[in-house]
């Protein structure tokens, strides 16, 4: 009967590969594969040698930070990404966003739990936070991204989500149409923490894409006051440090 159901499922809504969203192949013998074969290898993940601090690829190895690390105080423990913002990681997170494929997010955070799995556990994580959306843009799109990330990620380690801890007092700019300055005066105070007090220590804050950091900083800035420890960062896409 659960076979029945899952053919059904997928002869009705059949998967999509998450970079080129082509539909993948599925039968009740071979399940589809998350990544269809022309796509594999098309995602460039974020390895060595990266920024200590955020996680940013870095072009020389003998450095320890990126440029935007290196000039200013961070209130995260540390950050970690996914993959390099860019070509077909670019194209699947804006048709994840903007063209409503929230299935996309399963691969996401599977593939994070995959990858940064053992990270999170050493990190002492008892919580995960995704980074909310403002009241607008959530009507707007109908779902918070970095909400169905934070979910499946939570579900594969089995660690609790707190989708209403922190949320947004201010409706903010999108952080890419601005520049360095104006991303770090755009996020002052924008978030607030629901609890007066978070009973929380080790929090991993998730969102999707990572540029300066501002966003995760403010957010994690906000959750320190409340009385967290240390709090960390996991996103799905990172730009390159310098």
């Amino acid at each position: 009967m659960k076979i029945e159901k899952e053919s059904l499922l997928h002869l009705l809504f059949p998967p999509r590969c998450p970079f080129c969203d082509g539909i993948l192949f599925y039968s009740i013998f071979l399940p589809a594969e998350p990544v269809c074969s022309r796509c594999l290898g098309r995602q460039e993940y974020a390895r060595e040698p990266v920024c200590q601090k955020c996680g940013k690829p870095l072009e020389d190895e003998r450095e320890e930070y990126c440029y935007d690390c290196s000039r200013k105080d961070c209130e995260y423990v540390q950050g970690k990404a996914l993959w390099v913002y860019k070509g077909a990681v670019r194209d699947s997170l804006y048709r994840f966003k903007y063209c409503g494929r929230r299935e996309y997010a399963g691969y996401y955070g599977r593939e994070l739990a995959r990858v940064y799995g053992g990270w999170i556990r050493r990190c002492g994580i008892q919580a995960i936070v995704p980074i909310p959306l403002s009241r607008k843009r959530l009507r707007q799109r109908g779902f918070n991204q970095a909400e169905l990330i934070a979910e499946q990620v939570g579900k594969e380690m089995g660690i609790p989500v707190y989708s209403h801890l922190l949320f947004r007092i201010r409706d903010t700019r999108a952080q890419k149409e601005l520049n360095d300055e104006e991303r770090k005066n755009n996020l002052k105070r924008a978030f607030k923490t629901r609890a007066n007090k978070v009973q929380l220590d080790h929090i991993l804050l998730i969102d999707d894409i990572y540029t300066t950091g501002s966003t995760m900083n403010e957010a994690a800035k906000e959750l320190k006051q409340a009385g967290a420890d240390r709090i960390y960062c996991l996103s799905i896409s990172i730009g390159r440090g310098y």
